[in-house]
């Protein structure tokens, strides 16, 4: 969802830079970075090593209030995403969001949409390990009732490509704010503009 649907990474720094300075402790952009597409447990830990005297469900309320405030002022759909989906859903293909944030921001963001555009969410709090582990991503096909060999998914961060390959799925790595190497376990594009059904029908080929 974060960096793939909506572009709510910058939300997101900044809402861990006002924590930490606030704590009196030092947090820069590319700090922000290194927890892109990682589980809110694991940001939360190390917001707490630089200074943030708070627990972590706490830090992780936090941080999740302060981002769905921003995306109620201003969803960003990230270019050519909504019409993928949109796409999708015409033509009848079961679709699933798998985010590490917690569910009640991603039903707000898929409520958001204007169209009903997934039949399962599966959300950070809905799993015991967080991406790049792959139990997200096998429980979405699960939920699905699909073999995850036949499922397409779009990620936009190291550890949510790390997780779908991990699971079996064929993966598009779609990098944003942090660049992804080439690889021959994932197909490599630079935006879902233009990105149309038949263009993952031939990847998943």
């Amino acid at each position: 969802m974060d960096g793939t649907l909506v572009d709510t990474e910058p939300y997101w720094l900044d809402a861990e830079s006002d924590l930490v300075h606030a704590a009196g402790g030092v947090w820069t952009p590319e700090d922000g970075l290194q927890l892109v597409g990682s589980g809110l447990e694991r940001s939360a830990l190390i917001l707490q090593s630089r200074g943030v005297e708070l627990g972590v469900e706490e830090i992780i309320t936090t941080l999740t209030d302060r981002v769905r405030e921003r995306i109620g002022e201003e969803a960003p759909w990230r270019p050519g995403a909504r019409e993928l989906l949109l796409e999708l859903r015409e033509a009848g293909i079961p679709t699933a969001l798998v985010t590490m944030s917690r569910r009640s921001m991603a039903l707000e963001v898929v409520g958001a949409l204007g169209f009903e555009g997934f039949d399962v969410v599966v959300a950070g709090d809905d799993v015991e390990h967080a991406k790049p582990h792959p139990e997200p991503y096998l429980s979405a096909a699960a939920q699905l009732g699909v073999d995850i060999e036949q499922c397409v998914a779009l990620e936009d961060s190291e550890p949510g490509v790390a997780s779908a390959v991990a699971a079996g799925a064929t993966v598009v790595a779609l990098p944003l704010h942090i660049p992804i190497p080439p690889s021959p376990a994932y197909e490599l594009r630079d935006t879902m503009v233009g990105l149309r059904l038949a263009d993952l029908r031939a990847v998943l080929a």
